[in-house]
């Protein structure tokens, strides 16, 4: 069995809309390109582990092996709403350490287009209530048409909840897209590419308050493939990989806990308090280690609430963060300097590995003009409603 589990070669496609690739085309480029980067074969993998959601079928991954090499190896086919892709990563690592083999890939892949928002539905009669101070005055259950089920109603709810407790405003709600955006510019695999003032997001069309148009994840097309070994095998592997490996210190998923009177909508936040007070412990460190992060800000609310659950700030102080400058790719604990899901995208079967990417790249010192220096330790999170979350905390070898 072994102790540590290293990733050792990595990639992710440009996300974005490919009317003329199918869902094979891009995610045998992302394994392809992990495999390269790994300087490793489809022969030295033990197992496959394809994470799609919304062309999910029960044989994607085999799919994918007539693509790019077809060995006899055990494929699993991985679905967990937008966990997926970081759901595939652990069944990989879990077959290295069960024993099943010391090489496994793990890959996550998504065609969605222009499909929405996740499913969701523009909040009919949506209004933006606050007092004159910028606080909020009231609860505002933003419905979407088919009802707070839907992620822009969920995430809307959770956000007005905070902001309600915590006192926060539209304006911090808004600071975290500004943000988001600025940082995609860097990014050259980014969906999008553009600023937008904090006076263009707080004034475009409101979609479920408050989240206004670019305070929202856009849907698309993408993939991302990632490689993991055992101990025992990086000390075989060529001294380049070994020196670029990324040790990955925590692997963490929780789901929903039992609650007295049942549940309505996904506890998005217990599910990451959760999750993260396990992985702090399983890596051995604080959040106060950490050098960047990557969260899942599928909605601007939910990046701000998760700078609370993941316990980067003090209780309550996700509003004082933001204004802070902390979670800037200048500030103390950069957070999302990919663009996050507000603009380098979210195909769901693809970010979770795409989140692991990111940081992969940073700590190996080559994530180019959006580069931060010095990088050691990094977060990844992911939620999937309903319902998992998770985590994983990486180190650079060394």
């Amino acid at each position: 069995m072994s102790d540590s589990i290293w990733i050792v070669g990595t990639s992710m496609t440009r996300f974005g809309r490919f009317p003329d690739l199918d869902l094979m085309d891009l995610a045998s480029t992302a394994a392809l390109d992990a495999l390269s980067d790994a300087s490793l074969t489809m022969r030295d993998i033990g197992v496959l582990a394809m994470g799609n959601v919304y062309e999910a079928n029960s044989h994607n991954g085999q799919r994918l092996q007539k693509q790019i090499g077809q060995t006899g190896i055990p494929v699993y086919n991985v679905v967990n709403a937008c966990a997926t892709g970081a759901t595939a990563v652990r069944v990989a690592m879990m077959a290295i350490k069960a024993g099943e083999c010391d090489v496994a890939m793990a890959v996550g892949v998504e065609k969605m287009g222009k499909m929405g928002m996740l499913g969701g539905a523009k909040a009919k009669g949506a209004k933006k209530v606050y007092t004159p101070s910028g606080r909020y005055g009231a609860v505002v259950k933003t419905e979407g048409l088919l009802g707070t089920g839907l992620m822009p109603g969920v995430f809307a709810q959770a956000g007005t909840e905070y902001a309600l407790e915590h006192g926060v405003t539209f304006e911090q709600f808004a600071k975290v897209a500004q943000k988001n955006h600025a940082h995609s510019v860097l990014n050259p695999l980014a969906q999008y590419r553009k600023e937008f003032t904090l006076e263009e997001i707080t004034s475009a069309e409101v979609i479920g308050y408050p989240n206004t148009l670019p305070m929202c994840c856009p849907t698309g097309d993408g993939a991302a493939a990632l490689i993991v070994v055992s101990d025992a095998k990086l000390r075989t592997l060529d001294p380049d990989v070994r020196r670029r490996a990324v040790k990955v210190s925590a692997s963490v998923m929780t789901s929903d806990p039992w609650v007295e009177g049942g549940q309505v909508q996904p506890d998005v936040n217990t599910l990451t308090r959760m999750a993260a007070d396990m992985a702090y412990e399983q890596a051995g460190i604080s959040p106060d280690d950490l050098d960047l992060v990557e969260l899942h800000d599928c909605f601007a609310t939910a990046e701000l609430l998760h700078y609370d659950n993941l316990r980067l700030c003090e209780p309550g102080g996700g509003g004082d963060f933001i204004d802070s400058g902390k979670p800037w790719r200048g500030g103390s604990t950069p957070v999302n300097v990919s663009g996050g899901l507000l603009s380098k995208g979210h195909p769901i079967g693809a970010t979770g590995i795409a989140n692991l990417y990111e940081v992969a790249t940073h700590l190996r010192n080559e994530a180019g003009d959006r580069q931060i220096e010095g990088a050691r330790v990094g977060l990844t999170h992911v939620i999937g409603l309903a319902s998992a979350c998770a985590i994983h905390i990486l180190e650079a070898a060394g």
